[in-house]
């Protein structure tokens, strides 16, 4: 898997990412017309650079599509369904975190 060398701001080719996914350079550059949110830094020469979040994105989406057989469309609701939850736990954990410290106020020490 492609990891950054201790620094999140590495970036990565677009052949990097596609022999890393095992898929060609245009079905990538497919998916980043289809799905929002995936939208790689270009240098100056318009080559695209994908950062680490990039790459876990594209890589959710050939588990989806490639892997586990959605469509295109099934795909973008699965990851809008898989946000909405991540963001649920979210709230559930602050939720949680707020009790304990009211409960460890409570406690006699």
């Amino acid at each position: 898997m492609l990891s950054p060398d201790h620094s999140d701001n590495q970036l990565y080719t677009i052949g990097e990412v596609a022999e890393e996914l095992g898929v060609s350079r245009s079905l990538i550059r497919f998916w980043e017309t289809e799905f929002q949110g995936l939208s790689p830094q270009k240098n100056e020469r318009g080559e695209r650079r994908y950062a680490q979040q990039d790459i876990q994105f594209l890589h959710q989406i050939y588990i989806l599509v490639k892997e586990r057989g959605f469509t295109l469309a099934g795909a973008k609701k699965e990851l809008h369904a898989m946000q909405q939850r991540k963001v649920e736990r979210a709230k559930m954990i602050k939720r949680l975190q707020e009790l304990k410290f009211f409960l460890q106020k409570l406690r006699p020490d």
